[in-house]
């Protein structure tokens, strides 16, 4: 039944113009293969101009056939499996097997052994259906590679590479697809992926998980589709390119590292953001830090002790998150300094993109700056992967140790700022202190 389907199949999609061009060629190639018989008779019998003319007509037809008929044969071909670029690499049973053909080739060439130059032969042609075996099962084969939107460093992935095999006749067997960038590039198919059986007309499709340990861009230029079938003699590895373009967000700290920072981060907030309205919200006992304005006088005369009005937000808590990649130069010019000043400031940006995160999570409205970038102050689900995409490729700059950018933000007395820099504590101004909190990068 799926011998009958296929031959219909190929008999509604057959191309009229090209099989009328074949059958045109094989007649007039029948008549010219008669008229050289016919031309070797004559000249066997002496008639040396019958033979003569009849050859040069035996060899007009033909040559009318490739001038005429063959372009246009050709035309109508596909010849995509010619422009497949397959390169070979020689496996150790491949080294083993050539070993023992040379044998082969001493010892017969020596004995002059018929039997010998038989299995010599055999053995050659197994390199060559080898070959030809290899060519189908990659040729006709297309790739796809599915990633995540949102991918987050030393966090798994899970990625879905498809092979789809289009292929009217033959299945595809013992493929492999690696990535193929360059020696010194970080790819993104690390681990090999192998498929066992694709069916013609079918597709196939593999899980693998990745695991990105640097946060960043990372590209992949090609992968590769290899194949040691059917003999493993020879490893063939057919390319295809690709455009494939990832950015890896940086690393979110985990809970028990993050609440390190955040109790003393939402204490400040809470003192920051506490009795900016005119509604009452609640009251409580008195703290040595309360300012004396806002003790309730009546309520602790009835009480007997000091209590402190506290008053409800008149507006939405807004954040500002400000990352200062001006690190200067590290104090120190050995290898070890350098490698602890990257570290360092790598731990900066990952707490600014924790402590977002934390935000997106909590349903605040944020604003993320950099000395390059800027992102509007908004609910953080809206603008959270805008600012960890600026932050997943940020630089350190060396030249400088801050300058100007911090002291713009003073003038934004009524947003609450979250500060990473290297800048030296007594160079921050006194504005920018009473309105923020300040991470030093020296002291990650």
């Amino acid at each position: 039944m799926a011998t009958q389907n296929l031959i219909a199949r190929m008999w509604h999609h057959r191309d009229r113009p090209g099989w009328r061009n074949f059958g045109i060629a094989m007649t007039v190639l029948s008549v010219a293969l008669v008229i050289a018989l016919f031309s070797a008779a004559a000249a066997q019998q002496g008639r040396i101009w019958l033979a003569g003319t009849t050859t040069a007509i035996a060899l007009g037809l033909a040559g009318w056939v490739a001038i005429a008929i063959v372009p246009a044969l050709a035309r109508r071909t596909s010849l995509r499996w010619l422009a497949y670029q397959v390169d070979y690499r020689l496996t150790r049973d491949g080294v083993i097997y050539l070993a023992a053909i040379f044998i082969l080739i001493l010892a017969a060439v020596n004995t002059g052994n018929n039997l010998l130059f038989m299995i010599l032969a055999c053995s050659l042609a197994g390199i060559l259906i080898s070959g030809i075996l290899s060519r189908i099962v990659l040729s006709g084969v297309d790739l796809k590679f599915d990633m995540p939107e949102h991918i987050f460093a030393e966090q798994p992935v899970l990625a879905e590479v498809e092979l789809r095999n289009e292929k009217q006749l033959w299945p595809s067997f013992s493929l492999r697809v690696a990535g193929e960038n360059k020696k010194d590039e970080a790819q993104i198919l690390s681990t090999p992926v192998f498929f066992p059986y694709i069916p013609r007309l079918s597709a196939a499709r593999q899980k693998v998980e990745l695991r990105f340990a640097h946060r960043g861009v990372y590209r992949q230029d090609a992968f590769g589709i290899r194949t040691r079938f059917p003999f493993g003699f020879f490893e063939k590895t057919r390319k295809v390119d690709s455009d494939i373009q990832i950015v890896v967000y940086p690393r979110i700290e985990p809970a028990d590292q993050l609440c390190e920072v955040l109790p003393l981060l939402t204490g400040e907030m809470a003192t920051y953001f506490r009795g900016r309205g005119n509604e009452l919200h609640s009251l409580r006992k008195y703290l040595p830090t309360d300012s004396a304005r806002f003790v309730d006088w009546k309520t602790s005369a009835k009480t007997g002790q000091l209590m402190v009005r506290e008053f409800a937000r008149e507006d939405e808590r807004r954040v500002m998150l400000v990352l200062d990649p001006f690190i200067g130069q590290p104090e120190g010019s050995g290898q070890e300094a350098v490698k602890e000043h990257m570290e360092r400031f790598e731990r900066a940006v990952s707490l600014t993109a924790s402590i977002g995160w934390h935000f997106h999570e909590s349903n605040s409205v944020i604003q993320f700056r950099t000395d390059q970038f800027s992102t509007p102050m908004a609910p953080a689900s809206e603008i959270i992967y805008d600012a960890l995409q600026s932050l997943a490729q940020i630089e350190p700059n060396r030249t400088a140790s801050g300058g100007a950018f911090l002291d713009e933000f003073a003038a934004y007395p009524d947003v609450f700022k979250i500060v990473f820099t290297r800048r030296a504590q007594r160079t921050i101004p006194t504005a920018l202190w009473s309105s923020s909190y300040i991470f030093f990068i020296d002291r990650l």
